[in-house]
């Protein structure tokens, strides 16, 4: 690619991608809808129009690669809200440590037991079982389990966006209430997305799904390896 075009296209990727982000917000604040919501809302637009202009997902890159970085300071700003409501984590702490590992437990069991219902290949069942864990986690783990790193990819993603698409409307449907309870079924169904949509409830739904988060990619890590054979041909 000719440098100035791909220089062209960062300078047009950053500020499309930070603008359509500004554009959600304001929109969900009009009109609050799945359809609305940021992660959804932003995926789309933006993927039309790359569509239009032609421009690729390689193209792309350098400007991912930039605004990712940014994803260092941004996980580290989760800490922010832990500090906050470390006498919340502490009182709570064994409800979120038994609730955290019951549902790790449940949504790895289920992703398994579909998986093998309808027939997936080996390697499918391998790249969906780590789901519900952060990329950075679940990349490790990939490896460690032979799965595919960009099938673990897309399904840590969609999970994500659908935690944070339909999450609070299915609390909401089953009466949960209590916001340690809402924070961590986002931070251990839906990791890093679904945190950011339990901080738009509260600080300490987002302080409970923020540590529940890494507590799940640890518990995932140790328990998956061992479970995940049974599960295969």
């Amino acid at each position: 690619m000719v440098p100035n075009m791909s220089i062209g296209i960062t300078l047009f990727s950053i500020p499309l991608t930070i603008g359509v982000y500004i554009l959600s917000l304001w929109l969900f604040k009009k009109r609050p809808s799945v359809f609305t919501m940021p992660i959804l809302f932003c995926t789309v637009v933006i993927i039309s129009v790359f569509m239009i202009s032609g421009i690729s997902y390689e193209q792309y890159g350098v400007a991912k690669e930039i605004m990712t970085y940014l994803l260092g300071p941004a996980t580290v700003a989760l800490a922010v809200p832990l500090y906050k409501q470390r006498e919340m984590i502490k009182k709570n702490a064994l409800p979120i440590m038994v609730g955290m590992m019951l549902g790790t437990i449940v949504t790895i069991g289920s992703a398994l037991a579909m998986a093998v219902w309808f027939g997936l290949s080996d390697v499918m069942i391998r790249s969906l079982s780590v789901k519900s864990i952060t990329i950075p986690i679940a990349n490790e783990v990939a490896y460690i389990l032979n799965a595919n790193p960009t099938l673990v990819a897309g399904f840590v993603m969609i999970t994500g966006m659908f935690g944070a698409m339909f999450g609070s409307v299915l609390l909401n449907i089953a009466n949960i209430t209590n916001p340690v309870a809402r924070g961590l079924s986002f931070g251990t169904m839906a990791h890093g997305i679904g945190t950011a949509q339990a901080m738009n409830e509260g600080e300490v739904q987002g302080a409970t799904s923020g540590i529940s988060i890494g507590l799940a990619g640890i518990f995932t890590s140790i328990f998956l390896p061992w479970v995940l054979p049974l599960f295969l041909m």
